[in-house]
């Protein structure tokens, strides 16, 4: 996932050239560039971190019901084949339990197609989610018109120098945490309202 974010902001720059940022003669941009580190960004964003751990949890919680799903089918075919070795069915009797076997193994499969499409569909929302709060924070922090453009920096990426007096990472980092805790804490005292208006 991270690599995807990173590719991503990488690619999305924030391009707020305002035609009044002038400096000189002939209202040309003043053509101040900043970049942020995304690696940097990625690896220290609260948001992205929850988001991981979430997405994390929701894969390892799919993985243990399709081993527990696979474990219940496998248990049910090998009943199945010592009922046949023992003569404990008829040849009707095999042949309905068989289709009836081969029924729940599709049905497991789909099962499984299904939520990991799901998970992907998730993680790109959510992906989406963190490009978009990082974009409308870097729009907000720009305010005062101090930028033309912000870019996203990695290593390997498009970006093969830059100068370290051109970095806003930690100042963006702070605030994007700042941002989301109190989001956080909004939905916190939301949640203890609405419990307390229940009683």
């Amino acid at each position: 996932m991270k690599q995807i974010l990173s590719i991503l902001f990488a690619v999305a720059v924030l391009a707020s050239c305002k035609q009044g940022a002038s400096e000189g003669t002939g209202g040309q941009s003043s053509g101040r560039i900043v970049y942020v580190n995304t690696d940097t960004l990625l690896n220290n964003y609260d948001l992205y971190k929850d988001v991981v751990n979430e997405f994390q949890n929701k894969q390892f919680a799919l993985e243990n019901e399709l081993k527990k799903k696979s474990e219940s089918f496998q248990n049910e075919v090998a009943l199945f084949q010592r009922r046949i070795q023992a003569g404990g069915m008829t040849q009707q009797q095999g042949e309905t339990t068989q289709q009836q076997l081969q029924k729940k193994e599709q049905d497991i499969l789909l099962y499984r197609d299904n939520a990991a499409s799901g998970l992907a569909e998730d993680q790109a929302k959510q992906t989406d989610e963190i490009l978009t709060n990082i974009q409308a924070y870097l729009e907000k922090h720009n305010e005062d018109d101090r930028y033309d453009m912000v870019i996203g920096f990695s290593k390997g990426g498009g970006v093969l120098y830059a100068k370290n007096n051109l970095e806003i990472t930690t100042e963006v980092l702070e605030g994007l945490n700042k941002e989301y805790a109190d989001k956080k804490d909004g939905k916190k005292s939301e949640a203890k309202s609405d419990s307390t208006a229940t009683k």
